[in-house]
């Protein structure tokens, strides 16, 4: 199976006055083409920062990020644009949705903004709701609804069910559940919460900006490692 992101040495500081932290330490690992991962750490581990610098909303100190076999590194801002267009799908905690759009114009807006004709929208549109069983919501106005139809080769999703209710959460994890085994669509997502990191086929677990340890569906023993993250 192919990789579809290739993580390699990446570090990243930040810098306050005289004062550099490292937010991440030569971290390297590899996420195959279908794949669902979640990345777990305390407050601080450096979860969202490796989100970001993969999301290519921020640089790298040093390292190198590939998507779908595509270097971020060295890109221009207006490729990383193409990038992040037409090769990721990033899913908020707060869902960034427009508030003036009906559900079902926030879900095909990527796609306008594409300019895919008018029938092709609305095919990947009905692709996107039966799968997610969503076609008794698309035109209500947004609260906490978000999904994918672009396809892209890389969905990030950053403590997606942060903001929600354990009922809510559930539902939420369960349309990537069906994104990623119907749609076949890569999840990588930041989570703290151990019952979200259930879901993943990986486990990578972050702390002080280094990956100390990983887990598959296979052979997990949570509690043990929950306690000391």
């Amino acid at each position: 199976m192919d990789d579809i992101l290739q993580v390699k040495n990446v570090t990243k500081y930040y810098s306050s006055g005289s004062v550099a932290t490292k937010a991440l330490n030569s971290i390297s690992f590899s996420v195959r083409k279908g794949e669902f991962i979640a990345v777990m750490g305390a407050s601080g581990s450096g979860k969202s920062t490796l989100l970001n610098v993969i999301a290519a909303i921020d640089k790298v100190s040093a390292g190198e990020i590939y998507v779908d076999g595509i270097s971020l590194t060295e890109q221009k801002e207006s490729t990383l644009s193409v990038v992040r267009r037409d090769k990721l799908g990033v899913v908020f905690q707060e869902y960034n949705l427009l508030d003036t759009l009906t559900v079902g114009e926030n879900i095909t807006l990527p796609l306008n903004l594409k300019h895919v004709g008018a029938a092709e929208t609305q095919k990947e549109l009905k692709r996107v709701a039966d799968t997610l069983g969503i076609h008794d919501q698309l035109d209500k106005f947004p609260r906490e609804l978000s999904a994918i139809i672009t396809c892209p080769a890389l969905v990030l999703a950053d403590e997606p069910t942060g903001a929600l209710d354990s009922k809510n959460a559930k539902l939420l994890m369960n349309c990537f559940e069906q994104m990623n085994q119907k749609l076949g669509s890569t999840i990588l997502m930041v989570t703290h919460d151990p019952v979200i990191g259930s879901y993943a086929d990986r486990i990578l677990f972050l702390k002080d900006g280094n990956i100390w340890n990983e887990l598959d569906r296979g052979g997990r023993e949570r509690q043990e490692l929950y306690r000391d993250i």
